[in-house]
């Protein structure tokens, strides 16, 4: 038996390695490995694969979490509307700007704009989004950066606005794809509603990054539906994070499982998406977490939020970001110490633009991205 166990794996590797489609069955066994050395396999397999596809590079994603405030209650989020022990914030569009410009100075690839479902900006068939757009048009005009949008179920004809303000990405996390699971996490939320929007945003042009929750009582069985169901979406990023309880939340009792189940589906999210980014959030466990991320196969470096910019992160409100551990220039040493270095904003953008060409989105949306590059080219050269 204990032969027989080293040699199933080394099957299934062999196959991921050849990026040959791996079965249910096949998937469920990687996520049932307990073995130290038996992970350590499956994470080999994962770098070869992100090395195949991205070299040695990581991507570096500044966070911007701009509104605190929520319309809904989901349980496991400290931001949930009921929680009245929080200290709340609306950031104004020049907080916004001034946030997203020392973010750019710092090197990163992209400015990810995030809140919770604030009513002031649901308000009026999303009328209160105006000035977001209007924010995202003028930071895309002064810098041409790539933009992620990341603020719940934003009305389609917001999506549109969106995008023609020059907005790349839309991020809205399903968290599971069970609707059972998910109908406990989403208090009154529509589950197809949520996959719709990301649907209806893939076909606008939108590139699309999908998230998961672990630790939240789901099975092997539904990160395996997880995984069919980002293929089936077309997600360009792909996500995993830990859950972490929150005080003043139902879940707040709830234990945060090891971390090998996360590393594990990061490396697992490698074998089965090789040429997606795949992030390692510094939400969960800060600087501290990152190398172990990366050593999974994560080429994203995601939540890179400036010190005193009196912002919070979602998953731990306060770690890591005063004391400047979740800067560019923090994150740098780790990123070498693994044998990695930041990729140019060159190589980000010709990933970008591939990316929507394999897509086959319209012709315009493809001639607007290689004129953002080349404009971004000109610019500082």
């Amino acid at each position: 038996m204990g032969l027989q166990q080293p040699a199933t794996l080394i099957r299934i590797l062999g196959k991921a390695l050849e990026e040959e489609p791996l079965t249910r069955a096949e998937l469920l066994y990687l996520l049932g490995l307990s073995a130290a050395d038996d992970i350590a396999r499956v994470f080999t397999i994962a770098r070869m694969l992100r090395h195949r596809y991205f070299k040695n590079r990581i991507f570096l994603y500044g966070f911007v979490y701009f509104s605190t405030y929520c319309r809904n209650e989901c349980t496991f989020c400290l931001y949930r509307k009921s929680n009245q022990s929080l200290s709340r914030y609306h950031k104004t569009p020049a907080e916004i700007m001034e946030t997203a410009y020392r973010l750019v100075k710092s090197g990163v690839h992209l400015l990810d704009l995030t809140m919770g479902e604030d009513p002031r900006y649901y308000s009026n068939n999303g009328a209160g989004f105006d000035s977001l757009v209007r924010t995202v048009r003028a930071i895309k005009e002064d810098t041409d950066i790539p933009i992620m949008i990341s603020a719940g179920v934003v009305p389609e004809n917001v999506l549109r606005a969106l995008k023609d303000s020059g907005a790349e990405w839309y991020a809205c996390y399903q968290e599971t794809h069970n609707p059972g699971l998910y109908a406990k996490l989403r208090i009154s939320q529509s589950f197809s509603e949520r996959m719709e929007r990301k649907k209806e945003a893939r076909d606008m042009g939108f590139l699309i990054e999908e998230g998961l929750l672990t630790g939240v009582g789901e099975r092997y069985e539904d990160l395996i539906d997880s995984l069919a169901a980002m293929k089936s979406l077309g997600a360009d990023q792909v996500r995993i994070m830990s859950f972490v309880p929150q005080k003043d939340t139902p879940m707040q009792h709830v234990p945060s499982l090891p971390r090998t189940r996360e590393l594990l589906m990061i490396a697992i999210m490698r074998l089965v998406f090789p040429n997606r980014l795949i992030p390692a959030s510094l939400d969960v466990d800060g600087i501290h977490g990152l190398a172990d991320r990366l050593n999974a196969g994560a080429n994203v470096v995601t939540s890179i939020i400036p010190p005193e910019a009196g912002l919070a992160g979602v998953s731990n409100q306060e770690l890591d970001i005063d004391d400047g551990n979740r800067s560019v220039d923090s994150i740098l040493p780790i990123l070498a110490q693994c044998g990695l270095e930041r990729a140019s904003m060159e190589e980000y953008m010709e990933w970008v633009l591939a990316r929507l060409a394999r897509l086959a989105p319209s012709h315009r949306q493809i001639s607007e991205t290689k004129e953002t590059y080349t404009n971004w080219v000109v610019q500082r050269h």
